[in-house]
């Protein structure tokens, strides 16, 4: 999927949209998006100027929008169409290196379990094959 997309599976703009590309979706269970991570990112100006770090929380969140992308293609819905997927729970984050301009991050989301209308999920992020993080995420489906 590519960034068209994407953006009609996700109410997310800039600067806020963090996935770039999907390269692999298989509704109902797993994700594989990809954040190129460029230096003129707005983030880095502050974090930090000599020493350009991609913030752990924007990290998670591009998790957690890949999740939403798959939670979308899973349903059949569309932000279009009144849905939403908000954030409710993280757990189990972990951070295990950095992620600086030039990176690709490669983003692997598996769903775990889905109960009415709350997604749980498993996800990680790579950089050339090593673990830079994982998270437990929670999601809830809600109406706009």
């Amino acid at each position: 999927m590519d960034i068209q997309g994407i953006l009609e599976h996700l109410p997310h703009r800039f600067p806020f949209l963090l996935i770039d590309r999907i390269t692999e979706l298989v509704p109902g269970e797993r994700v594989v998006a990809l954040k190129n991570v460029s230096f003129n990112e707005p983030f880095f100006v502050g974090h930090f100027p000599k020493y350009p770090v991609m913030p752990g929380v924007l990290i998670v969140e591009a998790m957690a929008q890949a999740a939403g992308v798959l939670s979308f293609k899973t349903t059949g819905d569309k932000p279009k169409d009144g849905i939403l997927y908000l954030f409710v729970g993280i757990d189990n984050a972990r951070f295990k290196a950095q992620v600086v301009p030039g990176d690709q991050l490669v983003l692997k989301v598996n769903i775990e379990r889905k109960l009415r209308n709350i997604w749980k999920y498993k996800a990680i992020a790579e950089v050339n094959g090593q673990l830079v993080a994982e998270a437990d995420l929670m999601c809830a489906q809600t109406p706009l």
